[in-house]
C-alpha cells in the first residue's frame, strides 16, 4: 500500500526521484499516465495490468467508457528506474500536470499521484474546505 506525502523536484531533464520506500515495487518498471485533476498517475506493472484488465471489460459502446479508455492509455508511458531511483516523465505529461520543478509525491493506495507543488496545495485546500460534505455523500456510500 501506497501512503504518505514525499516533496520532490523535477531536474532539467525531466526526471523525478520515486520515494525511496517505494522504489523496490517499481523494480519491474512503472507505468505513469494522465490523471483527474491534471495530476499525473503511477502504477507498478503489475497494478497496471489488472486495471488494464479491468478496463478492458468496459462495453466499448459506452461513450464515456471509450473516453476515458482513450484518456488514460493514449496519455501512458512504460518507464523504468534509473540507478537513482529516479525516472524521466514525458514532456506532454509533465505539460498535462504543470509540472516543472517543485512536485509532491503522494501515495494512494494502489498508486501513486504526482502533482505540482502550487495544485496539490490547491487540492488539500478545497479538500479540507469539503471534508463535511464529502463525509456525508461517503456515508452514503457506507464507507
Amino acid at each position: 500500500m501506497f501512503m504518505g506525502q514525499y516533496d520532490h523536484t523535477v531536474d532539467d531533464k525531466g526526471r523525478v526521484a520515486i520515494p525511496a520506500r517505494f522504489r523496490t515495487y517499481f523494480a519491474d518498471g512503472l507505468v505513469v499516465t494522465r490523471g483527474l485533476e491534471r495530476c499525473l498517475l503511477v502504477y507498478t506493472a503489475s497494478d497496471w495490468a489488472s486495471l488494464a484488465e479491468r478496463i478492458a471489460k468496459l462495453p466499448l459502446t459506452q461513450s464515456d467508457a471509450r473516453a476515458f479508455t482513450r484518456f488514460l492509455f493514449s496519455g501512458a508511458m512504460d518507464v523504468q528506474l534509473d540507478r537513482q531511483g529516479r525516472v524521466v516523465i514525458p514532456g506532454y505529461l509533465r505539460e498535462y500536470a504543470n509540472v516543472k520543478e517543485n512536485v509532491v509525491i503522494i501515495g494512494v493506495n494502489t498508486r501513486l499521484e504526482v502533482w505540482d507543488q502550487q495544485s496539490w496545495q490547491q487540492t488539500v485546500s478545497q479538500a479540507e474546505e469539503e471534508s463535511a460534505l464529502t463525509a456525508e455523500h461517503l456515508a452514503a456510500l457506507g464507507i
